[in-house]
């Protein structure tokens, strides 16, 4: 029979007029109760965050990614697509080449990314579900045509398949032993005409910036010959992409880098997590705040209840019993809160998920509602703070409860 728990909770459960004490205590698990179920769901709108990034960028984003340590781009050739192709769980590669350009069209212009694609680029990419307008084929007839974001389309009022007057790409032209452009632009830069044929929209960082084009207009406007800045990888069902991410590195060896989603973002992604960090330990302090009332109560519990613990001492209790009641006291209040809290967090997030009560507010949002999404680790940690916080506030009120005079209160 656990004595002190026993004694603890009836004191929790025997305050049946409204003293002060009994007031400081509800406002207590109130305080714990708001501040448990404001971080569960704050923690679970970071979790759908991160999981709304990865989704927006996975229709674009190869299930692994092989660049250069050094430089920007590097040699391909038919034996090292070969090599990675004979990989086990290797299904696919697509040759990339990707820099910057500048988009000229009627008067408008503005810098884009250029990415150039191999042909079978969209077997594996999904950007071809992500089409607002024309069609994802970038060569049709033997003709290119270059597929655009839909913020490049609204920054410069592109028609499309405008044959009167297609989008003209420039690129700086190296010149060997030259470190300066010719102020002439017919000599300082590259130049082809495109068509644009289709129009995307996946994010708007994307969609403001990219323009794909078929792998051999890109080498033409860039220069880069048989260099790739990329090679895409796609990976079959039957093999963890974590096995074959580790062969490829090793294939390749230590030139090159191997990225799977989240390394290809891992800035984005790492920044949501510093910023999940940071609000848990401001939340947890928030928390703390909240419960410095169990503190206040306990502390005067411990003056009401001196007789109680006269009595329990006179009658063989040891110090250790009567701290652990009134640890117990402080343990119940803030659990109690604690469960409510978390009962209405999780609820509030179901229901944000199933019916999207709290919409995004914006009409071009990607998204109608807040994404939410609960993660048991979240629970967890809250748990481990709030028995931290109990012990923080209910442990010194405890020490001082044995420190009484027994002839004053027998």
């Amino acid at each position: 029979m656990n004595v002190p728990f026993l004694i603890a909770w009836r004191y929790f459960r025997s305050k049946k007029k409204r003293n002060i004490i009994s007031i400081i205590s509800n406002i207590s698990m109130i305080g714990v109760a708001v501040g448990t179920m404001a971080l569960i769901i704050v923690l679970s709108v970071f979790n759908g965050l991160e999981d709304l990034v990865r989704s927006l960028y996975g229709k674009s984003d190869p299930d692994l990614k092989i660049t250069a340590v050094q430089g920007k781009s590097f040699p391909v050739d038919a034996f090292l697509v070969g090599r990675l192709r004979s990989v086990p769980g290797v299904q696919l590669v697509t040759e990339v080449i990707e820099d910057n350009a500048l988009l000229r069209y009627h008067e408008r212009q503005m810098v884009v990314k250029v990415k150039g694609v191999s042909e079978n680029y969209y077997q594996q990419s999904e950007i071809d579900s992500a089409i607002v307008d024309g069609t994802h084929q970038l060569r049709r007839n033997g003709e290119d045509f270059a597929l655009i974001g839909a913020g490049v389309q609204h920054e410069l009022s592109i028609a499309l398949e405008n044959r009167f007057a297609p989008l003209l790409l420039l690129y700086p032209r190296n010149t060997p032993g030259k470190k300066t452009l010719s102020i002439n632009p017919e000599t300082a830069f590259n130049q082809e005409p495109i068509l644009a044929g289709g129009v995307f929209s996946i994010e708007q960082h994307v969609d403001d910036s990219y323009i794909f084009v078929p792998l051999g207009f890109a080498q033409r406007l860039l220069r880069y010959d048989n260099r790739r800045t990329a090679l895409e990888v796609k990976v079959g069902p039957k093999r963890p992409l974590a096995d074959v991410q580790a062969e490829l590195k090793q294939v390749l060896g230590p030139g090159y880098a191997v990225l799977d989603s989240d390394e290809q973002h891992v800035s984005l992604l790492k920044a949501i997590k510093v910023e999940k960090m940071f609000v848990f330990i401001t939340f947890a302090f928030i928390l703390l705040i909240a419960s410095l009332n169990i503190f206040f109560s306990l502390s005067m519990l411990v003056i009401d209840k001196r007789k109680d613990v006269a009595v329990l001492m006179a009658m063989g209790a040891t110090p250790n019993i009567i701290r652990r009641v009134f640890l117990m006291e402080g343990a119940i209040v803030a659990q109690v809160g604690a469960v409510v809290g978390l009962s209405l967090g999780v609820g509030i997030c179901w229901l944000q998920q199933r019916f999207g009560l709290v919409s995004m507010g914006m009409a071009t949002s990607v998204v109608d509602s807040y994404p939410v999404k609960m993660q048991a680790s979240d629970v967890l940690w809250v748990g481990v703070a709030i028995v931290f916080i109990t012990i923080a506030v209910s442990i010194r009120p405890a020490l001082n409860a044995p420190q009484i005079d027994l002839r004053e209160n027998l």
